[in-house]
Order: C-alpha cells, then sequence, then structure tokens
C-alpha cells in the first residue's frame, strides 16, 4: 500500500505484510485490560483525569510509532499499539460515566450517540490525510505525527474545560442543575456505592448489551480493518482512491446518526415507544441491515466495483443505529454503575476485535487463500453477518429499557421520573 521512499528509513507496509493482522489486533491486548478497572476509576476518582491522561499518553506514541518502528521494526510499532490500548481502554468507560452525569433520558440517545460518532468521524478524516501523506514527499510517518499533535491539543482544551459532574460546574445555575440530576441519577450529589458485581454478572440485560456489543464490534473492525486490503486486493483500487473510499462509509455512518438519533429520543419523550423498545428498533437496524448488506458482498463479483462501495457503505453506515441501542442501554439500566459496567461489556466485546484480524490469517491458513481471493471474503463476510445477526436477536430476546433494582439497593424510587414510566414489555 506504501512505496518505500529513500528518504525514510522507516520499514513501509509491504515489508510487514504478514505481520499486519497481528499488528492490527495489538492495540486490543492492552485495550481490553484496562476496560473494567477504568470504569471503576472513573467511578470513583472522576473521569476528567482519565480521559487527560488517556488522549495525552496516547498521542505521544502515536508520535513514537514510526521512530520506534524503524528502530525496532514492526515490534517497536506493536509495542506502541499496545500501550495506546491500555490508555484508550480508559476513554469509553470514562465518557459513558460522563454522559450517565451529565444528560436527561430525554436527551440520552441523541447526545450519547452523537459523542460516540466521533470515533467513525475522525475515521473519515483521518483516512484521506494518511492517504494524501503516505503518497506525498512527507511520507507515511507524518500522518502519526499529525495525529499526535492534534490529540495533544486536544488534551490542553479538555483540561481547561473539561468537569466530571454538573456539581463542579461554577456558573450553571440552579434550574439546570436540577433539570440534569432530575433526569439522569435523580441525585442531588453523585455519591460513590459498592459495585453489584453477582447482580450484574446474573442479569439478563447485562448479558443481553455484553453478547450483542462482541457481535457488533466483530462486525464493525472486520470491517474498519479489512476494507482497506479488500479494496486493495480485489478492487484494485489505488492508495488515494482507495483511502478516500474507505473514508466513505464512515461518513455515511456519522451522517445517518444525526438523522437517527433525535428520532430515537423523539420516540421515547413522546411516549410513541418505551425505552427498552426504542433500544431494541434502533439496535435491529444497526445489526441487522450490516448484516444482509454482507450477505449481499458475497454474491456481487469483484468487476461490480460500484455495487460493492455501494454494500459496504451500506453495512457500515446502518451501524450507526447501534449508538441508539445497546451502546446507550449501560445507561439506561444502570446510570450508577454505566462506567464499570461499559467497561464490562467493553472489555469482553473487544475480545471480538482481536480474534476478527486474526480469524482472517486462520481462514487463509485452513484454506490455503490469498488475499486476493474473493473466496476467503466471503466466508470473512459471512462470519460478521452471522455474530452481527444472532447476538442481535439475544439482544432483541432479553434487553431492558428499565433501571435494575440493584443500580441502588439503597433507594427503590431510584429511577427518575422519566425512566418510571410503564413499558410495554416485560423485560
Amino acid at each position: 500500500m506504501v512505496k518505500q521512499r529513500n528518504d525514510f528509513d522507516v520499514p513501509t507496509y509491504p515489508e510487514w505484510e504478514s505481520e499486519k493482522n497481528v499488528m492490527l489486533s495489538a492495540f486490543f491486548w492492552g485495550y481490553v485490560l484496562t476496560q473494567i478497572p477504568a470504569g471503576q476509576l472513573a467511578e470513583y476518582f472522576g473521569p476528567k483525569r482519565f480521559l487527560s491522561a488517556a488522549i495525552l499518553t496516547c498521542s505521544l506514541f502515536s508520535v513514537l510509532i514510526p521512530v520506534l518502528g524503524g528502530q525496532f521494526g514492526y515490534g517497536g510499532v506493536i509495542l506502541c499499539r499496545i500501550v495506546q490500548g491500555l490508555t484508550q481502554g480508559f476513554i469509553y468507560p470514562s465518557i459513558h460515566h460522563l454522559i450517565s452525569a451529565w444528560v436527561p433520558l430525554a436527551n440520552r440517545a441523541n447526545i450519547a450517540s452523537f459523542v460516540y460518532a466521533g470515533g467513525p468521524l475522525g475515521t473519515v478524516m483521518v483516512m484521506p490525510v494518511a492517504g494524501y501523506f503516505s503518497s506525498s514527499r512527507l511520507g507515511w510517518p507524518m500522518a502519526f505525527y499529525a495525529l499526535g499533535a492534534v490529540g495533544l491539543a486536544w488534551t490542553v482544551i479538555w483540561l481547561v474545560f473539561g468537569l466530571d459532574s454538573p456539581h463542579h460546574h461554577k456558573t450553571i445555575t440552579k434550574e439546570e442543575l436540577r433539570y440534569i440530576q432530575d433526569g439522569a441519577i435523580n441525585d442531588k450529589k453523585p455519591e460513590k456505592l459498592p459495585t453489584p458485581w453477582r447482580e450484574m454478572a446474573t442479569s439478563l440485560p447485562c448479558w443481553a448489551i455484553l453478547i450483542c456489543h462482541f457481535g457488533s464490534l466483530w462486525g464493525f473492525w472486520t470491517m474498519l480493518t479489512e476494507i482497506p486490503t479488500y479494496m486493495d486486493k480485489i478492487l484494485h483500487f489505488d492508495i488515494k482512491s482507495n483511502s478516500t473510499l474507505s473514508a466513505l462509509p464512515y461518513l455515511v455512518y456519522w451522517i445517518l446518526n444525526l438523522i437517527m438519533s433525535p428520532i430515537a429520543d423523539y420516540l421515547i419523550v413522546n411516549k410513541i415507544t418505551s425505552v427498552g423498545v426504542s433500544r431494541k428498533i434502533f439496535n435491529s437496524i444497526g445489526v441487522f441491515v450490516p448484516a444482509l448488506a454482507l450477505v449481499g458482498l458475497v454474491f456481487v463479483g469483484a468487476e461490480e466495483r460500484a455495487w460493492t462501495v455501494f454494500l459496504l457503505v451500506v453495512a457500515v453506515g446502518f451501524n450507526t443505529a447501534i449508538l441508539c441501542g445497546f451502546h446507550v442501554n449501560h445507561i439506561d439500566v444502570a446510570p450508577r454503575h454505566a462506567g464499570t459496567l461499559m467497561g464490562i461489556t467493553n472489555a469482553l466485546g473487544n475480545c471480538a476485535a482481536i480474534l476478527a484480524p486474526l480469524a482472517v490469517d486462520l481462514f487463509k491458513s485452513i484454506g490455503g487463500y490469498q488475499e486476493s481471493d474473493k473466496a476467503l471474503w466471503n466466508i470473512v463476510f459471512i462470519t460478521a453477518a452471522v455474530l452481527f445477526a444472532s447476538t442481535g436477536l439475544f439482544y432483541n430476546l432479553f434487553a431492558s429499557g428499565k433501571v435494575q433494582p440493584w443500580n441502588d439497593p439503597r433507594n427503590s424510587e431510584d429511577a427518575s421520573p422519566q425512566e418510571k414510566q410503564p413499558i410495554n414489555e416485560k423485560k
């Protein structure tokens, strides 16, 4: 994908071809380890400091990737990716804790999905930039330097303006504070509660989130990590076209998020559906539509570029609906433990992100395939489609939109007035 340049001593992508999927999964070796501790630490000490340290460290190691890659080869890159994974493990649990503290139920799907859609939006911006640098005189290392600089700048901004909770805001009005607290965790001051580990482990709604998290991330990371290779080896796009077209599905992902998330909140606020029904509707869109699109790719020939790109855009783009589904459901069922619960499901769910790229290598080894063989990609896409659909079905059967009793055993009136509205389901 990237040609060797004489003005850089850093080994380029083709020299690491056999180690590519190991490097892609290395990030998650560290990522899954810190998820659960991150949720606990964010709840006990506040998420601001952990978000700051995570982005700062990750940005520094982004700058170091070309340096250590040139000095130690792909092992240096793997080391950097593991460290980045360890630090980024603090991000989602910390953000979930922030959302549970700051966002009332009436705005929960809209704001939470908007926040989490920032990741795919970053993909949209980074892929063309990386493609430009990789094919220019500046060389591919400049992409890592630029991204590291952006992360460092964000850290400064967050340290200046970020706050752990509304209670820490010096200029917030009493009316604003009351509105947020009544709709978020229904408490004047957040209190530290023991984590109900046993109750979480035996809760079907929690298992529904976890199972769906795993299946969705298998599909998402299969598409994110393998689409550029598919476009290169099967569709034969050059690097500039590849980077732009690889980003297109994530642009659609972000645009559809802006459309779907307000609808999800509208259905709940106007009592058209319950919280649980709304989560299941949008989660179904987010997993079943991508599953169908991936199956469609199996029947589209390599020469049919337009149809292939269209189906990839559909598969990735409609996956955005999960941000209004299971992805925000942690806050519905356990607002006081949302950070920890997100840490648990994100840790175990991201085992799929470790396994998905390695599964491609396994399929190649067992079947004797090359990356230029369409049959290999048919297996990859069918596997992702089956996991999307089966885990989505499990979620629809067992998920809930109700605050669970173990969320705060001290107070049976734990749920906010909006959350206490009857829901049209057993779960």
